[in-house]
C-alpha cells in the first residue's frame, strides 16, 4: 500500500492542491496511493482553512490528527500560548470557519498508530505541541512510542531521526526529494509542511510511503505562492506570515 503523508497544510490551499495533482489524484487512473496520513495543522497562518479542510476529510484511507493551530482555531489552546503573527491568524481562523469545519476538526484524534507506525503532530510523548527539532529531543522520544516508525510534524522541517539497537545516541539527516530511502528500525521521520516550509525552500513538502517496498520518498512540488500571498494581505491576515512563503522560512 502506497500512503500519502502530508503534515502543517495551514489553510494553504493552493499548496495542498499542488502536491494532491503531484500525488496523483485525480484523473482517469484515480488515486496514485491507497491512503493518507495527515500529521496536523490543517489551518492556522494562512487564508484558505474551510476550503483546505473539505479537501483533506474526502481523501480516501484518511487518518487525520489534531495539531496544535487546529487546537487553537476550537479555542482548545490560550492563544497566549502563541506568538503576535501566531495569535492574529488564529483569532482570524476562529472567526472564519464554518461550522462543518469545526466538527470535522473536533472529530480528530492526537495520536494514531498503523501497522508498525505511530502518528502524531508534535511528538509521541506530547502529541500537539513538542517539537522534535534535534537528536536529544529525539533520543528522549524514541522510548515513548513501541513501534519501529513514528511520524511527526509540526517543525516544517522534512527529516529523519535513527537510533538502531546498537547507538546510544539517534542521528539525524534531512530527506532529499526524489530519492527513496529504505525504512529501518527504528525512526522518527517529518515530512516538512505542506503550506509553510520552514527549510529555505518554499515548494510545498510532502512524502509518499509504500508500505510494501518499506520506502520513504521525499517530495517538493511549486505552486503558485503569490496568489495565497493576495489572498492572505487581502483577508487582514499578517503581513510577515505572507512574506516567509517566498523563501520557505
Amino acid at each position: 500500500m502506497r500512503v500519502l503523508v502530508l503534515s502543517d497544510i495551514h489553510a494553504n490551499l493552493s499548496a495542498l492542491r499542488a502536491v494532491l495533482e503531484d500525488a496523483g489524484k485525480g484523473g482517469d487512473t484515480g488515486h496514485a496511493y491507497e491512503a493518507v496520513w495527515c500529521l496536523g495543522d490543517l489551518v492556522g497562518y494562512g487564508p484558505d482553512p474551510n476550503e483546505c479542510i473539505a479537501e483533506v476529510r474526502q481523501l480516501p484511507g484518511l487518518i487525520c490528527l489534531i495539531g496544535n493551530h487546529d487546537h487553537a482555531a476550537l479555542g482548545l489552546t490560550p492563544l497566549t500560548r502563541f506568538n503576535h503573527d501566531a495569535r492574529a491568524a488564529a483569532t482570524w481562523t476562529q472567526q472564519a470557519l464554518n461550522k462543518d469545519s469545526v466538527e470535522f476538526l473536533r472529530s480528530l484524534r492526537k495520536e494514531a498508530a498503523y501497522d508498525g507506525f505511530t502518528l502524531a503532530h508534535g511528538s509521541p510523548r506530547q502529541p500537539v505541541w513538542e517539537y522534535i527539532l534535534d537528536p536529544r529531543t529525539a533520543d528522549a522520544n524514541f522510548d515513548a512510542f513501541s513501534t519501529d516508525y513514528c511520524l511527526v510534524g509540526h517543525t516544517h522541517l522534512p527529516v529523519i531521526f535513527q537510533r538502531s539497537a546498537e547507538d546510544a545516541y539517534s542521528l539525524s539527516r534531512p530527506t532529499l526529494p526524489g530519492q527513496p530511502i529504505r525504512l529501518e528500525p527504528r525512526m522518527i521521520i517529518n515530512p516538512g509542511s505542506v503550506g509553510q516550509p520552514r527549510d529555505m525552500d518554499p515548494r510545498a513538502a510532502y512524502a509518499i510511503l509504500d508500505l510494501d517496498a518499506m520506502t520513504w520518498e521525499a517530495r517538493r512540488m511549486q505552486y503558485e505562492v503569490s496568489e495565497v500571498q493576495l489572498r492572505m494581505l487581502r483577508a487582514g491576515l499578517p503581513e510577515r506570515q505572507a512574506l516567509r512563503l517566498v523563501a520557505g522560512w
